[in-house]
């Protein structure tokens, strides 16, 4: 028998790689949709869900937090929120998945903001105050309904990956065309993108979906449930309309003057800067 043959054998005997993420879930008694195990299977260092009300993009990031912590000792899985009433609810979706497996999962601290498992590993749920969670490090960052994340609140949670080189997910359905949330969804940065409409949610009925429609103005039913990102209500002029008046061709009626032997500059208009001279 020849040794390729014995290589080509082994390899068809080999045991898939396990998704410890979905086997999580199945042991709770959910089964993963296929965008779920797409997702848990790449491990994409930074990614953003754009999703569908019960869509179950809690629940996923959820058993990828318990995935983290169990098969990386001492690691810190921060979950993050606008508020601590949202963060502290993941962390029970968390909590509950744990309570689910038919092996008990091992705690050593357990409360309503915190879990420690025997292994070090920690998962902590925080406020959306940047002044009240300076100074942890992570190497999981959830940010949950991140299109109500502050910018400032955004910006003072990412440098807590610098040194893990961890992961960052944000999660959330729109909130308009505004934030660092859309204008990260719209920008070509590296991120692993997936989004989730309603209609593609095997849980949701096209007859609830046709209610909604009909119950709900449209830019709801459409941010909620077809992930749009639309203007705000209290804006005076579309974003497309703003976009449509920009043009490369239109002199600037602003400037940047300088007196002649001067190191201070001022933005002054133009036709004054013409005058003056």
């Amino acid at each position: 028998m020849s040794l390729t043959y014995l290589q080509r054998a082994a390899e068809y005997f080999e045991p898939p790689v396990s998704n410890e993420a979905a086997s999580l879930m199945k042991a709770a008694g959910m089964t993963p949709d296929g965008w779920q195990l797409e997702l848990m299977e790449a491990h994409p260092e930074r990614a953003l869900l754009l999703c569908s009300r019960q869509a179950g993009k809690s629940m996923t990031v959820a058993a990828i937090g318990l995935e983290q912590a169990l098969t990386k000792p001492d690691s810190t899985t921060l979950l993050v929120s606008a508020s601590q009433r949202q963060s502290a609810e993941l962390l029970n979706k968390v909590r509950t998945l744990a309570m689910a497996q038919a092996a008990p999962i091992v705690t050593e601290q357990l409360s309503v903001l915190s879990m420690k498992l025997a292994n070090g590993s920690r998962i902590i749920s925080l406020p959306g105050r940047a002044e009240l969670i300076r100074g942890y490090s992570a190497d999981l960052l959830v940010l949950d309904e991140a299109a109500w994340v502050p910018d400032s609140l955004y910006e003072s949670v990412r440098p807590m990956l610098a040194v893990s080189g961890g992961r960052l997910i944000a999660l959330s359905t729109p909130f308009g065309k505004r934030g660092w949330f859309y204008g990260a969804w719209s920008s070509s940065e590296r991120w692993h993108r997936t989004k989730v409409t309603a209609s593609q949610v095997t849980r949701i009925s096209p007859e609830f979906l046709a209610e909604e429609r009909r119950s709900l103005p449209a830019h709801v039913y459409e941010a909620e449930y077809e992930c749009a990102f639309g203007d705000t209500l209290s804006a005076v002029f579309s974003t497309q309309d703003v976009l449509d008046a920009l043009s490369n061709e239109v002199e600037p009626l602003f400037g940047t003057y300088s007196d002649e032997g001067s190191t201070d500059s001022v933005i002054v208009p133009l036709f004054a800067r013409q005058v003056a001279l």
